[in-house]
């Protein structure tokens, strides 16, 4: 911030966003429980379809059903006021059995602007899990396409690929558990022009509060631990934890769309002690 004084626009508007953060998500929260319970007396919808696979930084591990296809937007955002946004189409491949999606990612770039981040195309397969059964598993296997740029932090600089393995259970009707446990391999570049491969592990699990089929409380954890390159190509390891309480709230329209906002704050633990962002999820999903 050098060249600004303390009390610059900028600052003030940033500090006061900090102070307020805690109200505006209660605020959203009232009025995402509105909106959840808006459908059930403005449409007859008995009973309504509940939120199933809305989870923010956990990935459920139920694929898209037959005919029906889902967009995910995800904006997060720190007190710095760096941040990230995500696109995210889910396709049945022609089933249940396998999903093919896609993300992209635009984001902040080091130079204060903004730039696209690398795309991220999967694929899943259902291995266990279909209607009511309370146990699913579907391992997910990504491609990374060096689309964003090293220089402007928004890529790896080199192509990649990613293995996930989400499961979900079912404990109780209005309980629902996720788990996950993944890899990723990138064949990274460094800002200097050095190559090496960057390594990381990863696990989350998340508890699902179904207060209402259409209005949930959650709470997800993720950890990850990255190899990475500094400019001059050297390795060194970094470690990430994050807890994020969080709502969502679901609207069921008769022609069968589901929209679902939510919102969450991601809260640094440990090695991400001092960390706390502001986290916005919407996704929408219709057959076709």
């Amino acid at each position: 911030m050098t060249g600004r004084s303390p009390v610059s626009r900028p600052t003030a508007i940033l500090s006061l966003m900090t102070v307020t953060t805690s109200r505006l998500v209660a605020a959203l929260a009232l009025a995402l429980a509105l909106a959840s319970r808006a459908p059930a007396q403005a449409v007859d919808v008995a009973p309504p379809a509940p939120i199933s696979d809305n989870s923010f930084l956990v990935e459920e591990a139920y694929n898209q059903e037959a005919g029906v296809v889902q967009h995910i937007g995800t904006y997060r955002r720190d007190r710095a006021g760096d941040w990230l946004g995500t696109f995210t189409q889910e396709w049945p491949a022609p089933s249940q059995r396998d999903q093919l999606s896609y993300t992209l990612q635009l984001q902040t770039a080091n130079d204060g602007g903004t730039g696209f981040g690398d795309v991220i195309v999967n694929y899943r397969r259902q291995v266990l899990g279909k209607g009511d059964d309370p146990i699913w598993f579907s391992p997910r296997l990504s491609v990374i396409l060096p689309t964003g740029s090293v220089t402007q932090g928004t890529g790896a600089g080199g192509p990649g690929v990613q293995v996930n393995l989400p499961l979900s259970v079912q404990v109780t009707e209005q309980l629902v558990t996720h788990w996950n446990a993944g890899a990723t391999l990138t064949r990274a570049r460094a800002s200097s022009g050095a190559r090496n491969a960057a390594r990381s592990v990863n696990a989350a699990a998340s508890a699902i509060w179904l207060l209402s089929p259409t209005f949930n409380l959650m709470l997800e954890s993720a950890w990850d631990r990255s190899e990475v390159l500094d400019d001059d190509g050297e390795r060194r390891a970094e470690n990430h934890f994050v807890l994020l309480p969080g709502v969502r709230a679901a609207v069921n329209l008769k022609s069968g769309m589901q929209i679902v906002p939510g919102i969450g704050v991601p809260i640094g633990v440990g090695p991400s002690r001092g960390e706390r962002d502001a986290f916005l999820y919407f996704s929408v999903e219709h057959p076709f």
